[in-house]
């Protein structure tokens, strides 16, 4: 299989009338999300000038069935998509649009207005509405997708970047393939189950939903993200669509615990609860197991750049809440090493760099190259051929059971609600403000928040809520920080850099 778009070939066949996906305005058949796709891949590659080259097609679109069949039409055109989130600040949308240099980005009617308060360069803005009724042209379709092989790039998505500039992950059809080949085996997904959504589509959680369904028929169920806001209706919601699977951030797993609702519901239908993204606490998953113990629980994990999973878990035992949960075993079709300092793998509990090789790792950083080669590199103990090797900056160790043991991050890169951060984005950002001398981001681990300190002379004309309202004009709302603190003088160490061990010690005063 060329594209992991000839899922949708197959399951269309196989599926046909059977709902493939609903959402909050309505539903959609295998057949015509084939029908539609099709009619959007028509359409690009009618507007397409870029004969014989790869050009992604940026989504710029609300959560909903029109995104996937942007995904979906996209591939077609033989063309990777990139998701972008429908409040995406305006400033890092050019950031990305500046990198990717893309002949098209597929809108509607009301976000086209954004798109004139920024440079688009050489980017065409196509109407959704417009390519989803052009007549299906098969055989220009098929012709192009033909031509795609299977380490092509599927999609880029784009993460925080320490430099202020988003890092645009291109990850393979390969990788697609091979991971939900993977999941649909190992927890025994099939045409009757019901995969409730949580993750945005420019997160890559979403994987195990969109392709899950494409592979198995399965449904797919995109929950109304407000919703989320009042999480204590999630278990309502499982219940009254009888949810089998979901693959959700820690966060709203942990957060609906805290609800006390799991107790009032019966939820016969749910078989699988699957995490990835942040520490799960056992404190909140025993609420879950203690609440429903007919369920499979299974703690995930993977970055971005290893096509979302590349370890699993499942829990098999009780654990106390000051225990700390596996991250498990590889994924078939990849293979995890712990390094040392020197390179060399790491014996059991001793601790160094979990990185990864397998079909999974991505392509690189999109016209990245820099950054490409500090974060992807030769294995080091493989000397007999070319091994692409991600190194995840986490730091790990291998635990007297054979199970891998996550003990946090190597540099400043954080987790919030599963999003990943960096937090030299926010302090890039944060420059950007009126009399702003200097800056920094601390992550304060015991309260989950962000804290941004500011080095100031005006310390009274900041307050968070105006500071927050600039930061927004840069990075996207779940990077804000929760608390400010101004000072003259931020602390220094010896050799002239920001103290953030002392920033870090005041949190605690």
């Amino acid at each position: 299989m060329n594209s992991a778009v000839k899922l949708l070939d197959k399951s269309a066949e196989k599926f046909g009338d059977k709902i493939a996906i609903t959402d909050e305005f309505g539903e959609i058949s295998f057949n015509q999300l084939k029908d539609k796709s099709l009619r959007v891949g028509t359409g690009i590659l009618n507007y397409s000038s870029r004969t014989g080259e790869i050009s992604p097609v940026i989504v710029y679109l609300d959560k909903s069935i029109n995104c996937i069949i942007s995904f979906m039409g996209t591939l077609y055109s033989g063309n990777p998509y990139v998701p972008v989130a429908a409040d995406i600040p305006m400033q890092r949308l050019e950031k990305i649009i500046s990198n990717l240099n893309p002949e098209f980005i597929i809108t509607d009617s009301k976000k086209i207005e954004k798109l004139c308060d920024i440079d688009l360069n050489v980017t065409t803005p196509l109407l959704f509405d417009d390519l989803v009724q052009c007549d299906a042209d098969e055989e220009k379709v098929y012709n192009k997708l033909n031509k795609v092989i299977d380490t092509d790039p599927i999609y880029i998505m784009y993460t925080s970047g320490s430099t202020g500039t988003p890092k645009g992950v291109t990850v393979s059809h390969k990788g697609v393939i091979d991971y939900v080949q993977w999941t649909s085996t190992t927890f025994g997904i099939n045409e009757t189950d019901i995969l409730a959504n949580q993750a945005p589509f420019y997160f890559d959680n979403s994987i195990f939903d969109i392709y899950g369904m494409l592979i198995t028929g399965a449904k797919m169920m995109i929950i109304p993200e407000v919703l989320f806001n009042f999480q204590s209706k999630l278990p309502e919601f499982l219940k009254d669509n009888n949810v089998t699977t979901i693959f959700w951030v820690p966060t709203v797993i942990i957060n609906v615990a805290n609800t006390g609702e799991l107790e009032k519901y019966s939820l016969p239908s749910l078989k699988r609860v699957l995490f990835c993204g942040e520490v799960m606490p056992n404190t909140q998953l025993n609420i879950w197991r203690r609440a429903l113990p007919d369920v499979q629980y299974a703690n995930l994990y993977g970055p971005t750049e290893i096509t979302d999973v590349c370890s699993y878990y499942i829990v098999d035992r009780e654990f106390e809440d000051h225990d700390s949960l596996p991250i498990g075993k590889a994924c078939e079709n990849m293979r995890i090493l712990i390094l040392n300092d020197d390179n060399k793998q790491a014996g059991v509990g001793e601790k160094g760099e979990l990185c990864v090789v397998g079909s999974g790792v991505a392509l690189g950083y999109w016209n990245n190259p820099e950054q490409t080669n500090k974060a992807f590199m030769q294995n080091p103990i493989n000397k007999k051929y070319n091994e692409w090797l991600y190194r995840t900056g986490d730091i790990a160790y291998i635990d007297d059971r054979g199970f891998i043991m996550y003990c946090g991050r190597k540099d400043h890169q954080i987790k919030i609600k599963g999003n990943r951060v960096e937090l030299g984005e926010i302090e890039t950002a944060a420059m950007c403000i009126e009399d702003v001398q200097n800056v920094c981001a601390i992550f304060d681990e015991a309260n989950e928040r962000i804290v941004l300190f500011i080095e100031s002379e005006s310390e009274s004309e900041f307050k968070l809520r105006l500071v927050n309202k600039e930061l927004l004009k840069y990075i996207p709302k779940y990077m804000l920080p929760s608390q400010l603190e101004v000072m003259k003088n931020l602390p220094h160490t010896a050799n002239d850099k920001i103290d953030r061990v002392t920033l870090k010690k005041m949190l605690t005063q």
